[in-house]
């Protein structure tokens, strides 16, 4: 048994406090804390669970269980003989770190009090003789002044670099006496330090100067070279994580500092990628490509400079780096059209990366689409099909590079069908078969032949059998639709068509039916008395309105109400649903105008920005206001989606295209 008091502990009025989640009730604290004593040098992890699930849930409260733990927990976590220390430590940190982020109301009341009766006790972790307690505790100290007495006593280099690191952070909320303290310390490890310790010292202080690491460029190179990178995995520990960081992680950090300067981060990533070709470092090639596409993700600027980075990599020996090169080029589209005959030599290959979907060959092939090179196309759509082919088993990180979705890929590439429908068809088959219907793919495959259009009538048939799908589908309305008046013999199968009993979709299939030659008098009835008839918030389907032109005219005056009278999504297709009723520009741009100024401005509501461009497009007219913002939104530095993955290029390609052309109309 450990030092802690079994008795002081059982004297708590327990039942008078509460824990931080009611799920977890205050019980299970002293239960807890009396299972870690009694366990002594035997007690692990798990013992800590129900303290961190009843003290520091993360819920932004510090309960009154907290403040009455805090004395037993401090004890434990000193104690030598208790065996979890380091994660008591770890729960000490999470108490200190809520206490500071919480609403004052949804901290106990006694807990400040507490924690200052403790201090020294909780400081006195940060010079255990366990150094796994004392680089937990480094979050501890409070202020500069312990943690420029630990980095004096402190000899580890494993342990001194966590200090440095929490003195940068820590500088910047003292005074300038404190901060003067820790630059001295930091010009110390750069003049006299080894390579990895000044990559430390060099970040702590760009947390007080950003244009340090700026300066120091060189030095952040050479010493993330492959010379030193075993000494990064001896030595770059830092709190709350068990095991040392390899010198890519340390990369990644390192290209953060230059997030503020494109340009200089750009160069950056470069000068690392010719190190890495001079030593053959295919880790460092790897790393480098990575922070290439962090970077290329948010600076549209930075693909000059990397472009040739990506293209150079391509012949690298390493499967990781080829891929990487490969996905990067593919991003880029047409930018990378110097590299097509590279690309087309890689189509077939096979290399992988086992954290990474796809292979080499997946992303050269979906590059030369994006470039526009018909040596994608031939077993393109077959290729693409693949991962669903037995199973639905594609698995990939939502923002790392990865292979694209179906109708990304094939939507660009109408202009092909004569290659691609045969074998889009033959999936399509394929998949509704194996999947009984409604496949993972379907909606996908839909999304491709609507984007075709016309030119995707030879698969009307396998379109048409989708409708039979229990389960229906307003995408596969959508395709008919596209199709157009050859698609008319689908009518009689489009109306009899009724999945669910919900209006939508019989106001669908009429809109439909419209498009390919049917009654567009009765579809126009049936949608308009809809919007008529229905009220807010959705107002019916005035969307669809848009479609019939001046004809909708009758209508104009409801959909004048609604568009005044809503907003998002709504109220932009009703100011083109009444434009195109009236043939009047205004109101409707001055409305859609309202969702272009605030992107102008820094704002990111680029789906509602999208959709307000394609209706302007449609309408052909824009304010002055409207395209002195669209110039501005032209000129910014940045991928214009909230996305942060290949389709963050593919949303932003869009856009600016959409922009370009408003601002040319006369």
């Amino acid at each position: 048994m450990t030092g802690m008091s079994i008795e002081a502990l059982d004297a708590v009025p327990w039942d008078r406090l509460e824990s931080a989640l009611p799920q977890h009730p205050v019980e299970e604290v002293p239960r807890a804390l009396r299972r870690l004593a009694l366990a002594g040098g035997a007690a692990t992890e798990e013992h800590c669970y129900p303290l961190y699930s009843c003290l520091a849930a993360g819920n932004g409260r510090v309960p009154s269980a907290a403040t009455a733990a805090l004395p037993f927990v401090v004890a434990l976590a000193a104690d030598p003989g208790t065996g979890a220390r380091v994660d008591l430590v770890g729960l000490l940190v999470s108490l200190k770190q809520a206490a500071r982020r919480a609403r004052p109301d949804l901290v106990d009341e006694g807990w400040h009090a507490e924690w200052r009766r403790h201090r020294d006790a909780v400081l006195a972790l940060l010079a255990d003789p366990d150094p796994d307690v004392r680089r937990e505790a480094v979050p501890l100290a409070d202020g500069v002044v312990p943690l420029l007495a630990r980095w004096r006593a402190e000899t580890d280099p494993a342990m001194r670099l966590p200090v440095l690191l929490k003195l940068g952070e820590a500088a910047g909320e003292e005074d300038a006496g404190a901060v003067e303290e820790v630059r001295t310390v930091c010009d110390g490890v750069l003049r006299d330090g080894e390579p990895v310790m000044k990559v430390a010292a060099v970040i702590a202080w760009a947390e007080l100067d950003p244009e340090e690491p700026v300066r120091r460029i060189d030095l952040l190179v050479e010493a993330l070279s492959d010379a030193v990178r075993p000494r990064f995995e001896e030595i770059w520990y830092v709190s709350e994580v068990e095991e040392p960081f390899p010198r890519e992680v340390v990369v990644a950090w390192a290209a953060d500092l230059f997030d503020h300067d494109a340009r200089t981060a750009a160069s950056f990533v470069v000068r690392l990628a010719d190190a890495a070709a001079r030593t053959g470092d295919a880790k460092l090639s790897e790393a480098v490509l990575d922070e290439a596409w962090r970077l290329l993700v948010r600076r549209p600027s930075a693909a000059p400079a990397l472009l040739p980075v990506a293209g150079g990599l391509l012949d690298d020996p390493a499967d990781p780096v080829r891929l990487r090169a490969a996905h990067l080029l593919a991003v880029l589209g047409r930018q990378s059209a110097r590299y097509a005959d590279r690309l087309a030599t890689l189509i077939d290959d096979a290399g992988e990366d086992s954290y990474l979907e796809g292979t080499v060959g997946d992303y050269a092939r979906w590059a030369l689409t994006r470039i526009g090179d018909p040596r994608a196309l031939p077993g393109l759509v077959e290729r693409l099909y693949e991962p669903y082919r037995e199973y639905y088993g594609r698995g990939y990180c939502v923002s790392d590079p990865r292979l694209p979705d179906v109708d990304a890929v094939l939507v660009p590439l109408r202009a092909h069908t004569d290659v691609l429908l045969p074998a889009l068809r033959e999936v399509m088959r394929h998949h509704a078969t194996h999947y009984g219907g409604h496949g993972p793919l379907t909606d996908a495959f839909l999304k491709v032949l609507k984007a075709w259009g016309p030119d995707a009538l030879p698969a009307l048939p396998e379109v048409v059998a989708l409708l039979d799908d229990a389960g229906g589908s307003l995408p596969t309305v959508e395709a008919l639709a596209a199709m157009g008046p050859g698609a008319a013999s689908a009518e009689p199968a489009l109306r009899a068509w009724k999945p669910l009993n919900w209006p939508g979709y019989q106001w669908k299939a009429a809109w439909a039916a419209s498009h390919m030659g049917g009654d567009r008098t009765a579809a126009l009835r049936l949608i308009g008395d809809a919007v008529l008839a229905e009220e807010g918030p959705y107002y019916g389907p005035v969307h669809l309105l848009a479609d019939f032109g001046t004809s909708a005219a009758p209508y104009a005056d409801r959909v004048r109400h609604i568009m005044e009278n809503t907003g998002g999504f709504r109220r932009i297709e009703a100011a083109l649903a009444l434009w195109s009723g009236t043939g009047e520009p205004e109101p409707s741009i001055s409305v859609l105008e309202e969702f272009v100024l605030p992107i102008a401005d820094g704002g990111e509501g680029y789906e509602l920005f999208g959709e307000a461009l394609r209706a302007l497009v449609r309408i052909g007219t824009l304010t002055p206001a409207a395209r002195a913002a669209l110039r501005t939104v032209r000129d910014f530095d940045g991928r214009l989606a909230r996305e942060r993955n290949y389709e963050a290029f593919l949303q932003d390609e869009e856009l600016r295209a959409a922009i370009e052309y408003l601002i040319a109309l006369p």
